[in-house]
């Protein structure tokens, strides 16, 4: 049997277990969230009082703050993209509204929401440049990404389940240091949407799991490979306009290096983590290349820890175009 049809024999498995997943990690859209439950209400007699508030709060939080959150938002305002692109995943077919589409489009009615509260955040705080940003948004949806996992559930799992996890401690972060700052409405806002990403996280932990039980060799073989050619998050396309694809990338991350949002020790966490939780040093039955692959996995850590600990991050700003450092450097 090729590797395609063991793979989508694989999910088909899966696929049985589906409702059991939804009703664990996704949440009825009468009982979850929504934006306006975070955000002045437009129709009460307070709100013109309750937005000047927001300016105020705004006015605390420094330049590279704003840099990361204007990113954090674009990345999630990209959603066109990444459940066109899980749509496309071998075992999902959106055609015929199988469990794995219904994951999908429920998963991403969940995530819409958090680029909806965090862009209105942003025009309301008075601190960003909301055309800019509105064009680096359309830029990442019109250019699309390839994060290096073809149509191959098992590479798209891991890039979920690693992804997931990631912007849950960037966001956990950011609100973290909205509280510090005095801007309690944006904490509650930013934890929330970490604990969406969580659960989210979690959900794919447990789809990589289940593979592990049916074809664990070729699991292993394909998180490691996407370990080799290294995680790519959605931002790595990120620009400016008027820039190429990916240009803003690197000044973006170093923003969130120097904040402590997300760094070079969170990523080599998550893998630990990951290791872990998946019990990859404790997995039988694996063929040569799925040893190998084990092998890989396991001192992978150790040896980012000792390229990071040579890294260092520049400390000077980059000023975008997203954000004026007037009156806010």
């Amino acid at each position: 049997m090729s590797l395609h049809n063991i793979r989508l024999e694989v999910m088909q498995t899966i696929e049985k277990r589906i409702d059991s997943f939804l009703e664990a990690y996704l949440m009825p859209i009468e009982k979850i969230w929504q934006p306006t439950d975070f955000l002045p209400d437009s129709q009460s007699e307070t709100f013109f009082e309750d937005v000047r508030k927001i300016r105020g709060e705004a006015k605390e939080l420094g330049y590279d703050f704003w840099v990361v959150l204007v990113a954090d938002t674009i990345t999630e305002e990209a959603l066109p993209t990444y459940e066109s692109w899980l749509m496309d995943v071998e075992g999902v077919d959106q055609h015929g509204r199988n469990g794995w589409s219904k994951w999908v489009r429920q998963w991403t009615a969940e995530e819409n929401r958090h680029g909806d509260v965090l862009n209105k955040y942003l025009y309301l705080s008075g601190r960003v440049n909301m055309r800019e940003i509105e064009k680096t948004t359309q830029y990442m949806i019109a250019d699309g990404f390839d994060i290096g996992t073809d149509r191959d559930p098992y590479k798209n799992f891991v890039y979920t389940t690693f992804q997931e996890l990631a912007t849950n401690i960037s966001h956990k972060r950011v609100g973290q240091l909205a509280k510090k700052k005095g801007n309690p409405m944006l904490a509650k806002m930013c934890n929330i949407i970490a604990g969406d990403e969580m659960r989210h996280h979690m959900a794919y932990r447990e789809f990589v799991k289940a593979i592990l039980e049916y074809d664990p060799s070729e699991m292993i073989i394909a998180f490691a490979d996407m370990m080799k050619h290294k995680i790519v998050m959605p931002a790595q396309f990120i620009r400016e306009s008027g820039d190429h694809i990916g240009s803003a990338f690197e000044n973006f991350s170093n923003a969130a290096q120097r904040l402590g949002v997300y760094t070079t020790f969170d990523y080599i966490n998550i893998l630990e983590r990951l290791n872990q939780y998946w019990q990859i040093d404790k997995i039988n039955s694996l063929n040569d290349k799925g040893e190998k692959a084990r092998d890989y996995l396991m001192k992978l850590p150790d040896r980012l820890k000792r390229i990071s600990e040579r890294m260092s991050v520049p400390q000077d700003p980059h000023i975008f175009k997203w954000v004026e450092a007037n009156g806010v450097l």
